[in-house]
């Protein structure tokens, strides 16, 4: 496997899933209605709804960079607001993130391994390698999140937090 073949394997994982870390992106937001992703159960925190529109920006970052456009984003770009809370636009908003994470996956697929040392924009500080690994990170990070939110919106009132399925008994 090439180092390309790498990167773009551990931002498959951490999206799709096969990490050995846990849940993956998708896997986090799996099984939440719109109600749910709409919620904000942790005073100031931010909805799971927000979460996936603001992972779409950093998507489109990345490409942008990687077509040559190193404008930094707006606060709009990096945290879209949610469109009102129907099922359909939360279907649509987790589509719009898989399509762009492919579409991600695929550049890093076709991008020149001999450039990984260099940056994507002059007006990145970062190294193309460093994007596309703190990509993964950053997704990971949001999807812990996810699952904080999803154990503050289904707590019981009694206090009896609901169970995140493991994959196994090992975790």
């Amino acid at each position: 496997m090439t180092e390309i073949e790498r990167i773009e394997d551990h931002l498959r994982r951490a999206f799709e899933g096969e990490a050995w870390h846990g849940p993956s992106v998708l896997e986090a937001f799996g099984g939440l209605s719109h109600e749910e992703a709409a919620a904000h159960p942790i005073a100031g925190g931010h909805s799971t709804w927000e979460l996936a529109l603001h992972l779409t920006g950093t998507y489109r970052l990345v490409l942008r960079r990687l077509g040559g456009d190193g404008r930094q984003m707006s606060g709009d770009e990096d945290w879209p607001p949610p469109p009102p809370a129907t099922e359909e636009a939360w279907a649509g908003t987790i589509r719009l993130l898989v399509e762009l994470n492919r579409d991600l996956r695929r550049a890093i697929r076709a991008f020149p391994v001999e450039r990984l040392d260099e940056r994507l924009v002059p007006e990145a500080p970062y190294t193309a390698y460093t994007q596309f690994i703190g990509i993964t990170q950053h997704d990971l990070y949001h999807a812990g999140q996810v699952l904080i939110l999803k154990r503050a919106l289904r707590a019981d009132p009694e206090g009896n937090d609901f169970q995140i399925a493991s994959r196994s008994s090992a975790d």
